[in-house]
Parts: structure tokens; sequence; C-alpha cells
């Protein structure tokens, strides 16, 4: 039955594309052929660029037919469309390559060359029909879009060139189901490699397509791009071999093999997608495990021993986001300081610095850039708590450090921005952890209602202009409302805490982590870290399903858990605040206290409750040392 449909698709590429997404679900392959000098190389590229060519089998050398996948396939002749290359130019197309089995008009011999047979996206579009996600080319009757991308492939060998990946609208509220259908089909490109924005991938115009048809986006649709098999095209102009032959896109070789999805898949492995960002329009993956652990940890740092009241402005997921958002940075600044003490020198307090430096420890031990941004008054005082911090172990090097001053309309732009360009970033993320913030009237207020103004920078201006700056994420972390992003529930603020008429901050962030003290919100954002850079989904996605699976080594982890937070490394970092006369937020004790409450056991026991949701039972993978 196969072949005799194998024949009938060698007659017209439009029922090949009809069976594409037909309910009869054969899986479909791209096809490649080279001369056997290169054949080795090549599948080395394939292994080492899964998403994009999903290797389904090699031939021998001259072998036209591939039994593990057709029975009785003649390759010459079951595609209904090849491309003809010569030294890396596409010279024609050809219905079949029998006459290229005759060394005497060829000059190479099909016989000396090697067939690699890649896995479809088209096997999957039956599969997301089946599950309710629209697939708008197949509705159009067009070829699907297919763009060339500004992301490199891992090279190997001759073979050096750009992803390919294909482009299919989905609407906003199936993407879930979008994500985990195309999970379940690694032969077929497995999940997207980007959702959102095309211009993160290099890609300007997508009516505009480099292969196939351009395809309409309607009202609420999402562009969601799929690693795929024309990549090997691309591999075939920049390698430049004196003869191979592809399919042409969207002519697929049929295979016998059920295009059913992959067994044995734990559910919890699966990918879920949430919205990181509006401008530009950027989603993320990671898995529902993994997304299980994070929400875990906002619960357990929504505990309010303190009685402030703090779950009246929990909004869910913010946690979650603010790390995913952060995991795809490359540049963070980090803001804290309160100086909730003005009676006192310094008037800071111990809630904030623990938390940014357990932040900036574990974002630095992921290879981002960390800069720590503080008031002038203070600068003096925290460069000698991060040299500190470094000689005892709690960093393992020294942070920049910088203050901003108000000079102008156009401070903060250039601040940000090189030569004030909106479009050359400094930083991709602003982080405040229980850092003042501006209130409606202008004032700066602690929870007493007390205006602290005189003692703060205007850092809120930063956090303002990196609104109209694409590409820059904010994240606001506080316990009361009053800190600088809380803006973002101040409506709450005013309405359910204790002088928040007058109190809240007016300035918003895109991320509001709330937690019983901010210190814990920092501690769960570094374990959320370590966990998404332990997470094979979000990891995938992150290398646009490039390079070999991760094997994350042992030393590596043992690195990563280092840096996480820990009871000793809090507990040193917290005496070195006392030494240098930092006070308790609440009480104004100089003190082993956070907000009023003891180091041991309140955050000790918050420490150690983070770290078992992240790495597992009380007393195995804790967090080596203090180094």
């Amino acid at each position: 039955m196969l072949s005799a449909m194998r024949t009938g698709c060698r007659r017209t590429w439009s029922g090949l594309r009809r069976h594409s997404s037909s309910s009869q679900g054969y899986q479909q392959a791209n096809v490649v052929v080279l001369p056997r000098r290169m054949a080795d190389d090549f599948e080395d590229f394939c292994r080492s660029n899964p998403a994009p060519l999903p290797l389904l089998y090699r031939s021998q050398s001259g072998e036209t037919s591939c039994e593990p996948l057709a029975k009785h396939a003649d390759i010459r002749t079951d595609v209904s469309e090849f491309c003809v290359y010569q030294d890396g130019r596409l010279v024609k197309t050809v219905s079949s390559l029998q006459s290229y089995s005759d060394p005497a008009r060829t000059g190479l011999p099909l016989a000396d060359m090697v067939t690699f047979y890649l896995g479809c996206s088209f096997g999957f579009e039956g599969r997301l029909e089946e599950a309710g996600v629209p697939v708008r080319n197949v509705e159009e009757g067009r070829n699907v879009s297919m763009f060339r991308t500004a992301v490199r492939c891992v090279h190997k060998g001759e073979f050096r060139c750009p992803l390919v990946v294909t482009m299919r609208p989905v609407p906003a509220g199936l993407l879930d189901a979008a994500v985990e259908v195309t999970h379940q089909n690694p032969r077929a490109h497995g999940a997207p490699v980007h959702v959102g924005d095309p211009a993160l991938l290099g890609i300007l115009d997508l009516t505009r397509p480099d292969y196939g048809d351009p395809v309409e986006l309607r009202p609420g649709d999402v562009p969601v791009f799929w690693a795929c098999g024309v990549t090997s095209i691309e591999a075939i102009l920049s390698s430049k071999p004196p003869l191979a032959f592809s399919h042409s896109p969207g002519c697929m070789f049929l295979t016998d093999v059920p295009d059913a999805p992959s067994t044995g898949t734990d559910p919890q492995l699966a990918p879920l997608c949430f919205l990181v960002s509006h401008n530009p329009l950027l989603y993320s993956l990671v898995s529902k495990a993994t997304a299980g652990k994070i929400r875990q940890l906002e619960r357990i740092i929504g505990d309010d021993p303190g009685q402030r009241g703090i779950a009246a402005l929990f909004v869910q997921d913010e946690l979650l986001r603010c790390c995913l958002a952060l995991s795809h940075s490359s540049s963070v600044a980090i803001v804290t300081g309160f100086p909730t003490h003005h009676q006192h020198s310094p008037p800071d307090e111990t809630d904030g610095p623990p938390g940014a430096i357990a932040m900036a420890t574990m974002l630095l031990s992921l290879g981002k850039r960390v800069t720590l941004l503080t008031d002038r008054r203070a600068a003096d005082m925290n460069r000698a708590l991060v040299d500190e911090a470094v000689r005892t172990g709690v960093l393992k090097a020294a942070i920049p450090l910088v203050t901003f001053e108000d000079r102008g309309p156009d401070s903060a732009m250039h601040f940000l921005c090189h030569h004030g360009d909106p479009t050359k970033p400094r930083f991709d993320h602003l982080v405040a952890i229980e850092r003042s913030g501006r209130a409606q009237d202008g004032n700066y207020y602690n929870m007493r209602g007390q205006n602290v103004k005189h003692l703060v920078d205007p850092i809120d201006d930063l956090f303002l202009t990196a609104q109209n700056i694409p590409g820059v994420m904010t994240t606001g972390i506080g316990d009361g409302g009053n800190e600088l992003g809380m803006g973002k529930v101040k409506e709450k603020v005013k309405q359910l805490m204790p002088k928040g008429d007058l109190v809240a901050c007016d300035v918003a962030a895109d991320c509001a982590v709330t937690a019983g003290v901010s210190n814990w919100a920092g501690y769960a954002v570094a374990c959320g870290l370590y966990l998404l850079h332990t997470c094979p989904a979000h990891q995938r996605y992150l290398r646009r399903g490039l390079g070999l699976e991760p094997v994350t080594s042992d030393l590596q982890l043992q690195d990563w858990r280092r840096n996480l937070p820990s009871v000793q490394k809090e507990e040193l970092f917290l005496g070195t605040l006392v030494r240098f006369g930092i006070r308790s937020g609440k009480t104004g004790n100089l003190a082993m206290e956070v907000d009023g409450l003891t180091f041991h056991p309140t955050h000790s026991q918050m420490i150690s409750r983070l770290l078992e949701v992240t790495l597992g039972s009380p007393g195995q993978n804790r967090p080596v040392g203090h180094d």
C-alpha cells in the first residue's frame, strides 16, 4: 500500500503535501545525498545538531533502499522532486535520480554516495490538528514557511551553516498544547526552539520566507518556530561538494514508520510555555517538573512569620517569570539598600544585601555579567562589604559596583545604554531587592511612614526608563509594598497594607516577587536559576536545539551547588553586615536578625527548606563549604 502511495506522491507534489498532514500518520523524511568522503563529518554534524537534523537512517555507499524505514523503497524515484547541487550551487531540480546512476554521464556515481534520511516536521502536523491546534499552512493550502536564521549550527568538518526554522502561527491559548505534542516527537524536530518575536532569531520579515510560502498570522496568534531539516540544504551550500542532492523543500520521502509519539516519556519532563516579555515578545519553555519546584519555592517564601500580610500582594508565577527572564539574560544589574534607620549611621537594614549577593553569586556561576548598583552615600561601605565577602569565601570574586546620578532628562538612558542608544543596552535585566521605592508623591517612605528621600538616589528613574527599552526586563522584590518595583501591585498595597496610601511604591517592574522577608526571595531566585540550568527542556530551548544534549559533569553540578545559598554562607555574611553596623529592619537591633526575626531558627530553617526542594531530601546534595 505505502509503495503505491509513494508512486502516487511522485506524480504530484501537492498530493504529498496533503498526505503530510493527513490522519494516515506515517513519518516523512528530509533527504540528503553526499559524496562518501563527506559522510562521516555530516553524520557528526547531524548528531551535534539534533533538533534540525534528527538522523533516522544513514545508508551504505550506493544503497538506494532503506529497509529500516521503508520496504521496497528506491530513493532515486521515491521523492517527487530533487534539488541538484554542484560546487555548492543549486543548478536544477529533477524528478528522479536514475540518470545519476551512470558514472560515465555524471562523473560521480550514486554508487560512491551516501544518503541521509532526516526527520521532518510534517510528521507532527497531524498530531497538532488532533490536539485542536490549527495548522495555518494546511488551512491555507500552502507549504510551511521556512526561514534562514542568524543562529549558527555547531560546525563539524566542512559543514558550517545557519539554523533554518519553520514557522507556524499558534493561538496564544494553545501554546502549551503545541509544545507538548511536538515534544513527544523528537524524530520530527521535537519541541519549538523559539516562541515569539522573529527578530530574536534574526528574521526580519515573516512575509518573505527563504523557503516555502508565507503563512498569515491571525489576531491572537503567536509565531512559533521549530528547527527545520532544510538546515541540511544550507549545509550543502556552505560545504560546496562537487555533486550533491537533497529533497526539494516540501517534497518529502514517505516512510512506512507510523508517526507515533515516543513511548516511555515521563510526562513531568514535558515542557510548559510561559510568557517572559512583551517587548520583545518572548516565551520560554520549562519542564512541568521544574516549574512545579519553582512554584513550590514561591509558596515557601510566602510564609509570613512577621504577620505583615504579604500574602495579599502575591501574584502567582512571578518568581518563575523572573527566573526565566534572568536565565535568558546576559548582563544583570542588581540594586538594594533601604535606609529605614535614618537616625543611625549607616541607616541601612540587613534585609536586601544577603539576597542580592545570593542572586549575584548564582548568576556569575552561570556565566552572566553582574553589576551592583548603589547609592553614592553607601558606595564605600558596599565596596568594603563585597571585599569582605570575597575574603571570607561568600563570593568568589569582586563584583563591579556603580552609582547613578541624575544629571538631566537623558541621564537614565545614557546610564542604561551605550551612547544613550536604546538599541545598545548595557543590561538586559534590572533587579531591585528590598530597595526603597518612590511613592506617588515623589518621596520614599519606610513602613512607619517616615520619609527617607534625602538618603536615596533616583535609581527608580532607571526602572521607568527601562520600560521604553526593548529587551530590558525589570524585577522588584519586596515584603511590604514600599519597595522599588512593587508599583505593579500598588492598588493592593494601598488597600491592604498598613499606611498603604502613603508608602506604596508607584514604580512598577515587569515581575513583582513578594516574600515574607525579601532576602528569602533572593535565595529562591538563586535556587530557581539552578533548577532551570539543570532542566533539559529549558536548556534545549536556550540552545535552540543545537549542540549535543547536555551531560552536566559532576564538577559542574558541584560548582553550581557551591554557589547556592547555604546556612553557613548566609550566617557568615549576616555577621559581616552586623560588624559594619547594619541593623535589623523592624527592630533596629544590631544583632543576628533580619526584620526582627533571628537567624536561628527562622532564616536558617527557610534556607534549608528551599534547598530541600532544589536538591532533594534533607542531607542530600548539600552545597559544599563556603567557596
